[in-house]
């Protein structure tokens, strides 16, 4: 039976969506602005020769009718198309459920002020619950920055640092050594069961270290506490069904761990991408492993750094063939993401923007899927795939796909 590997590069938007003009982000496009700023600020094209080649750059001069200078191919041996989000936010988990088949298509509750952003009431009843006599914060604010701001403060007061974004989150950064760890995700957890009656999306862990601003740093041990999907995943389905769900990074947290059997933590592009591989070596049939590269969001996206994010890109396309490499005759890769966000774009917050839909098995030629119309597409194939109940929403395009692998014939 076959193996789904699934790539979300976190963020990775190729071009405004139909609906974009609601949010504000018209003529945003994460893959062409950013290209173009990294030409303009380096004299380099991007250089993408494995992604054009899957039809990366298609897809995006079909989303968004955009050019700009890159080094690559003409697509010859990928499925490629652009899909745009029917889920009412442009947040992590609505992008992740959706693509999984379970759009969110309920309005989340929001922090909306900038300043003093939680309610004087919740605050009371969060430090009721955790025995801190406040918080520091309270605010919308880059995560890198609020602990350059407020770390040291922290530290001397030994009370949480709490903010949020345009996102519906409550995101709490603490040092990992003066705060501790485990006091943060106990912190978070509690404030997670209060915050599941104010329909608030996820509270997210943000451990720092470091003695001063020019040296705090965020680490690895993140944690998301998100939520469950309002309905039955086409993970669930699997691991209902006997199968295996390998989450690589934060999806098993995007998920509330429903239908993830396996969870593996890893930090950076580079482990993330090992971390897959390894599992890609080692792991069973009739399986997803599910990978989301943060970095691309939290460190470029976010912070607002177009030259970085091309690099990021460039050195995913060099190991796209290590990746390939590994693979059985019927394994198939997909590259997707969850939502944009543009870092040439003001502030920095996502962008609501059509992101790609890429797939790779060994014998597959170059298919164009054209425009999809919700990212359950990815989950309804998924369930094609693997002879699932199909689910509510999306078309599947496994067919196009062209598997070399008769489904009808898994037991």
């Amino acid at each position: 039976m076959a193996r789904a590997v699934i790539f979300v590069i976190d963020s990775f938007g190729i071009g405004h969506a139909p609906d974009a003009d609601k949010f504000g982000d018209i003529d945003s496009n994460t893959f062409a602005n950013l290209a173009q700023r990294y030409f303009d600020e380096t004299n380099k094209a991007i250089n993408l020769p494995h992604l054009s080649s899957l039809g990366l750059i298609k897809a995006c001069e079909e989303a968004s009718g955009r050019t700009f200078p890159y080094v690559g191919n003409e697509p010859t041996k990928g499925a490629y198309g652009h899909a745009y989000e029917i889920s009412t936010g442009k947040d992590t988990p609505s992008g992740h459920w959706e693509m999984a088949g379970v759009p969110v298509l309920f309005d989340w509750t929001y922090f909306s002020d900038r300043e003093n952003s939680f309610p004087q009431s919740l605050i009371e009843s969060i430090n009721t619950a955790t025995g801190y006599d406040g918080m520091l914060g309270n605010c919308h604010a880059s995560g890198t920055t609020i602990i350059a701001s407020l770390g040291e403060e922290h530290i001397k007061r030994n009370i949480p640092i709490c903010y949020t974004s345009a996102d519906s989150v409550f995101q709490v950064a603490a040092h990992e050594e003066h705060f501790g760890l485990d006091n943060l995700y106990a912190y978070c957890e509690k404030v997670r069961t209060i915050l599941d009656d104010h329909n608030i999306g996820r509270v997210i862990a943000r451990p720092f270290v470091g003695e001063t601003p020019e040296t705090f740093i965020r680490t690895g041990n993140r944690r998301d506490y998100s939520v469950l999907p309002p309905s039955t995943t086409v993970l669930e389905k699997l691991t209902n069904k006997g199968g295996q769900v390998i989450s690589v990074g934060k999806i098993a947290d995007i998920f509330a761990h429903q239908g993830i059997t396996t969870n593996t933590k890893a930090t950076g592009i580079p482990a993330l991408i090992d971390a897959t591989i390894d599992h890609i070596n080692t792991s069973e049939d009739n399986c997803i492993i599910f990978t989301n590269l943060v970095n691309f969001d939290q460190d470029f996206g976010h912070r607002r750094d177009p030259v970085g994010y091309a690099e990021a890109l460039e050195y995913l396309d060099k190991r796209l063939p290590d990746i390939f490499n590994q693979l059985n005759d019927d394994d198939i890769v997909f590259f997707t993401a969850d939502h944009g966000c543009d870092p040439t774009w003001p502030g920095n917050d996502h962008t609501r923007e059509y992101v790609p839909i890429l797939s790779y098995h060994n014998h597959i030629e170059s298919v164009n899927l054209g425009e999809r119309t919700t990212f359950a597409d990815l989950g309804q194939t998924i369930a094609e795939l693997f002879d699932l109940e199909p689910m509510e929403y999306g078309n599947s395009f496994y067919k196009q796909l062209s598997l070399p692998i008769n489904k009808n014939d898994k037991t």
